[in-house]
């Protein structure tokens, strides 16, 4: 009977220590979804005006790509005290993956077509933005997820 428990507890420390040794080469994430953060910067006195494109039209659009599962969510951060020449909104957009991107360009415009109507209503329209913002950049990032 000595043997036998002896045998069952030798056993399940190998049984163990060979799950250990699996973690401990396993990654300790996984991929999560993939943000993508456009940065701007207000022009003087246009705050205001940038913010109601934003509520209106930009938000509406983001709906539309969401609903159309393009996007999983989006957001608008504002910078509290931006330093000389920093944006000052940050607008976010949540994607599933990676995958997200592989769409082929003229599914992608058609899809923004639905959304902004013609290439040329929308370039224009992009534009006009330019007398109350400047776009400064994007930056894509992955979450990580911690397991």
């Amino acid at each position: 009977m000595k043997r036998f428990l002896a045998a069952v507890v030798a056993s399940a420390a190998l049984s163990t220590s060979a799950a250990l040794a699996a973690d401990a080469n396993a990654p300790s994430y996984d991929n999560g979804p993939v943000w993508d953060y456009a940065a701007v910067k207000t022009k003087d006195g246009h705050f205001d005006d940038y913010m109601k494109w934003l509520s209106t039209e930009w938000k509406g659009q983001e709906e539309a790509l969401k609903q159309a599962g393009v996007i999983m969510d989006y957001k608008v951060l504002v910078v509290t005290d931006p330093r000389a020449n920093d944006p000052d909104v940050f607008l976010a957009q949540e994607y599933r993956n990676m995958a997200a991107f592989d769409t082929p360009v003229a599914q992608q415009y058609a899809l923004y077509a639905r959304i902004s109507g013609p290439l040329v209503k929308a370039s224009k329209e992009q534009e006009a933005r330019g007398a109350i913002r400047t776009l400064m950049g994007d930056v894509m990032v992955r979450e990580a997820i911690l397991k």
